[in-house]
């Protein structure tokens, strides 16, 4: 049930602003995801990107609270330049639903570190995903040598994923902020908080077997980043983009039996940052 005094508060800012003032994104987040873009540029371009994957970070010499510091800088531009353009709408209305609060710059902020610690969240049990798949691979010589597999098997289950209940009722909720901030919209600092950590768990909900895809080629690859958060902000954003969700699926879960099945049709993605194939005798425990 809405909290009618919630409402009372959200809901003229929401409702009497025309629509283009409504849904006009903050220049300060744009900004940001303009700087994460242009990292993430300079990044490829310059070979720095591959020292920030995770493949180099987990089970190498790096000291571990070293690594971890790294993972953390690089995931938080990560999240800036692919999930924050999805929810600029979001963000948008939330700023003109604050704009009378005492500190509206503390606010959203607030809105933004309730947001951005889920997704944190998020990474680090991937990390941790991760570096628990190296352990195995170091004691189980098959999976070291068919590391495609995982590849394949991530890809699959970001496609049969795109089928699910869960993936349209969170993507439900990212396309209507309108509902969703009057449903839960509360002043001060933990209601701006608690808001942005809703989004956020309903923001991983919808996305984080997309996600997961882009984990495991590496949080840096330029060559996956790119269309996977046009695809995001499409899912989100675009009028009927419903219509797409299934068939994204069904393409993923085939692109996933092909790599489980004959790697070397998708070299580029079985064999990212693992070498030739006819390395894999010689498997490099920092890669899968």
């Amino acid at each position: 049930m809405s909290d009618p005094t919630r409402l009372a508060h959200a809901g003229p800012h929401l409702h009497e602003e025309p629509a283009n003032r409504r849904w006009r994104p903050s220049p300060i987040v744009l900004g940001v995801v303009a700087v994460a873009w242009v990292i993430a540029l300079v990044a490829e371009f310059t070979g720095a990107g591959d020292q920030l994957h995770h493949h180099e970070l987990v089970g190498t010499s790096i000291p571990v609270g070293t690594a971890l510091l790294l993972f953390l800088v690089a995931w938080q531009f990560h999240v800036a330049a692919m999930m924050l353009p999805a929810s600029l709408p979001v963000i948008a209305l939330f700023n003109r639903a604050s704009a009378d609060q005492a500190h509206p710059h503390r606010v959203r902020a607030a809105f933004l570190g309730g947001y951005l610690v889920v997704w944190t969240a998020f990474g680090l049990a991937a990390l941790l995903g991760d570096a628990a798949l190296h352990a195995i691979e170091d004691r189980w010589q098959p999976l070291a040598e068919n590391h495609h597999v995982v590849m394949g098997v991530v890809l699959v289950t970001a496609g049969a994923f795109q089928f699910s209940s869960l993936k349209d009722r969170c993507l439900d909720q990212c396309r209507h902020p309108v509902p969703f901030l009057l449903a839960h919209y509360r002043r001060g600092l933990a209601g701006a908080f608690d808001l942005g950590r809703r989004h956020g768990q309903f923001c991983v909900g919808c996305c984080w077997a997309l996600m997961l895809v882009m984990f495991a080629v590496g949080i840096a690859n330029l060559a996956w980043m790119a269309p996977l958060a046009l695809l995001m902000i499409y899912e989100k954003t675009a009028p009927g983009a419903e219509r797409v969700v299934r068939p994204i699926g069904a393409a993923l879960i085939v692109l996933g039996a092909v790599v489980i099945a004959d790697p070397s049709w998708m070299p580029e993605i079985a064999d990212h940052d693992h070498g030739s194939p006819g390395d894999h005798s010689q498997h490099d425990h920092h890669d899968h």
